[in-house]
């Protein structure tokens, strides 16, 4: 039998943002499949201008008030390659630490909050306490201990104080690191109930293959969270690697009418950035026990299920605690040394980037010979995967009309599939397209 379906989603609830699902199915023909994103641009590439370069990473950091750590990291990482400034590896580790517990505390967010109710038929995690309170419980106090980590690093976790260009403003003490490491350790029995949880749920997944292109940092050092080099692994496990100052050749921003954010592509019609492309891209430099977690999800790259982009979410928060702790007993055992931060070297343009929760991000700044930021470019990973979900849309849409979805079903599984990708779609918005009347 021939269907006509029409969903019309204003907007895409348990997501940042505002996003809407546009289906119309005409006698069992597709006419209109579109992820728009109808939100107001934003401007911070024009607030930067004419501001000092110590400036610069307190005003960006506000782009995202959940991923306002990593906004942080880059602007910094974008002024020190600018002004010339080479950080201490003591710095890395601690900013690698605090990355960390962005990573952690956003995934558990996202994970308990956002794509759990889903699993569980639920609207929202509400209803969920009377009937699984423990388990809300436990979401509670694993997100109480991501922001109380970055806080203690960082000053606080929403627009963080002491990461300054050069290094910190103010470093934390022995005392410090070793509290954090015990409030993380006080944690651990909550993270496993956490991947037995995720594990039990995981059957209502949708299985759903979409190959794409997967846009990632990755390094020989690290899993590829505070620093490396640009890295695209394609669905038959080819990996190709670009400098972060080659970022727009490799990002190729674009316009389109359906949304008031830019597309982006490389090699493929789009690319997915996020925890899937991570683990994707760094695979083998996962802590064995996330590793183990990813068994147990029966996960292996190149994985091409996009759904599981949450999935891959659990298994970094269980690298972010075994690392830190790594990280931490390495600062304890050689001590917080009192470094000053680094003074610039040089005023000119500099590109850097470092991953946040959902993706690759990208800085760049050009400064004067005062210091005065002339110009600024940010590309955000949401913005990067709008692409990509609709690839991801034409892609389903006819797969859930040949199953002989309803159109409840349809919507539930359109829904779900932009939730896993975690957008912030707020934060990706950053085209303005001005007439001049004359």
């Amino acid at each position: 039998m021939k269907k006509d379906i029409n969903i019309n989603v204003h907007h895409v609830t348990r997501v940042e943002g505002h996003g809407n699902i546009h289906v119309n199915i005409k006698s069992g023909k597709i006419e209109k499949c579109e992820w728009q994103v109808p939100e107001s641009p934003r401007f911070f590439e024009a607030m930067v201008r004419d501001r000092h370069y110590s400036e610069v990473a307190r005003i960006t950091s506000r782009i995202c008030g959940i991923c306002s750590i990593g906004h942080t990291l880059a602007a910094v990482k974008a002024v020190e390659t600018a002004l010339g400034m080479e950080v201490t590896k003591q710095t890395k580790k601690l900013r690698t630490l605090i990355k960390h517990a962005e990573n952690f505390d956003s995934h558990v967010l996202h994970v308990y909050f956002l794509v759990a109710p889903d699993l569980l038929g639920a609207p929202s995690v509400f209803p969920l306490i009377p009937t699984h309170g423990e388990v809300v419980k436990r979401a509670l106090r694993l997100k109480r201990l991501g922001h109380e980590w970055g806080s203690a690093l960082a000053g606080r976790t929403t627009h963080p104080t002491t990461i300054i260009p050069g290094g910190f403003s103010m470093l934390p003490t022995v005392e410090t690191l070793q509290a954090v490491k015990a409030k993380i350790l006080a944690h651990v029995d909550d993270l496993v109930e956490t991947v037995a949880t995720v594990k039990a749920l995981a059957p209502n997944i949708p299985a759903f293959e979409s190959p794409t292109e997967y846009l990632a940092l990755a390094s020989k050092e690290e899993y590829g969270l505070y620093d490396g080099v640009i890295q695209s692994t394609l669905p038959d496990g080819k990996k190709e690697q670009y400098p972060l100052s080659a970022y727009k050749s490799v990002t190729n921003e674009y316009v389109s009418p359906l949304s008031t954010a830019k597309y982006t592509k490389n090699k493929m019609a789009s690319y997915a950035a996020g925890a899937l492309a991570r683990f994707n891209n760094n695979f083998e430099m996962l802590h064995p026990e996330a590793r183990k977690v990813a068994d147990a999800l029966g996960m292996k790259p190149v994985c091409t299920n996009p759904y599981l982009n949450s999935a891959a979410q659990l298994v970094e928060i269980v690298h972010s605690v075994y690392d830190s702790l790594k990280i931490i007993d390495e600062l304890i055992a050689s001590g917080i040394k009192n470094e000053k931060p680094v003074a610039p070297t040089k005023f000119s343009r500099g590109a850097n980037g470092t991953e946040v929760p959902r993706g690759i991000l990208f800085h760049e700044y050009e400064f004067d010979k005062d210091g005065m930021c002339t110009y600024g470019n940010c590309i955000i990973p949401t913005n990067q995967n709008h692409a990509n979900i609709q690839t991801d849309f034409n892609k389903l849409v006819p797969e859930l009309l040949a199953a002989g979805k309803t159109k409840e079903e349809m919507e539930l599984a359109l829904e779900m599939l932009v939730r896993a990708y975690d957008p912030c779609i707020s934060c990706s918005t950053h085209f303005l397209n001005v007439k001049f009347v004359e």
